[in-house]
């Protein structure tokens, strides 16, 4: 018994490892965005990560893979890539550079209630109760951490710019499962080909608006790391403790990077939290967890 728990707190501590390494994203972003132009930004960290996931990928049989994908299969990895990469990130790119990164944290956890609600009309997937009350908890949340309103300046942009991305954040939510689960496509495949479309579409955008930057060995560090530790190592440990906890618990897991993103963005950024900041954000993810739970209930 005490060797099945320790065996289940590994994967555990993994999760809690990949969470705290995406939200030192937020902070190295910040940092970078100094220098670089957001939309270059985006595209430099995915191309990289692209080229990073290339030796895994030059195998026969995810080379094999890859010339079988028909063209309903290419098309619904040039969509996710594209949604997920060149809107998603991209947006999240925009926000980070005209919002605190706290504020960019909470509203991407919007996401599960709109997937939660897409999933009505597109997957037939019906929303239980609780799902309801998280919907419900996490709007309270929300406007709690946002009241009063204030939409001037660059504030009102960047709000929209992630309401944007959040859209496309639950559409790329919603086309990963109706691909994912038909099982007939590798997720390593899945990965490097929408990724590699969208960094692509990310830095050809990116030139055209601003050019190509010219970069110190502090921006390169700053990409390598995000490109090499917080996409390709992190996502790929994130998927292997999928084998082991449940829906829940990944839920649960990931929900705190809220909570490391605003004690990070204190620390190196100066961004300080009200006491009605913090109330709204706590009743947010509690909500944005609620949210998940018919879903983990069904995986168990």
């Amino acid at each position: 018994m005490n060797g099945t728990k320790q065996t289940h707190i590994i994967p555990i501590i993994q999760a809690l490892l990949v969470t705290f390494l995406w939200s030192t994203s937020f902070i190295i972003i910040k940092w970078g965005l100094v220098d670089i132009p957001p939309i270059t930004y985006a595209g430099l960290r995915y191309i990289l990560a692209f080229f990073i996931f290339i030796p895994f990928v030059v195998k026969k049989k995810y080379l094999n893979e890859i010339k079988q994908l028909n063209s309903s299969q290419w098309k619904s990895l040039l969509l996710l890539g594209l949604v997920f990469y060149t809107f998603t990130q991209g947006a999240q790119f925009l926000g980070l550079s005209l919002l605190p990164s706290v504020t960019v944290s909470l509203l991407l956890n919007f996401t599960p209630i709109i997937v939660a609600i897409m999933g009505i009309f597109l997957l037939n997937e019906k929303p239980s109760l609780l799902q309801w009350i998280g919907s419900i908890l996490f709007i309270i949340g929300i406007m709690a951490y946002f009241f009063p309103v204030n939409f001037s300046g660059n504030k009102g942009i960047g709000l929209g710019i992630m309401f944007i991305g959040v859209l496309a954040n639950a559409g790329s939510a919603i086309i990963g499962r109706d691909i994912n689960r038909k099982k007939n496509i590798s997720p390593l495949v899945i990965t490097f080909i929408s990724m590699g479309v969208g960094a692509i579409i990310l830095m050809i955008v990116g030139s055209a608006l601003n050019g190509l930057p010219s970069l110190s060995t502090k921006n390169w560090l700053f990409l390598f790391w995000l490109a090499g530790i917080n996409t390709a190592f992190a996502f790929t440990l994130w998927n292997l403790t999928l084998r082991s906890l449940t829906a829940m618990e990944s839920s649960i897991i990931n929900g705190t990077m809220l909570i490391q993103i605003a004690i990070l963005a204190w620390y190196y950024l100066g961004e300080k939290i009200s006491i009605q900041e913090g109330l709204g954000m706590a009743i947010a993810a509690i909500g944005a967890v609620l949210v998940q739970i018919r879903r983990s209930a069904v995986k168990k």
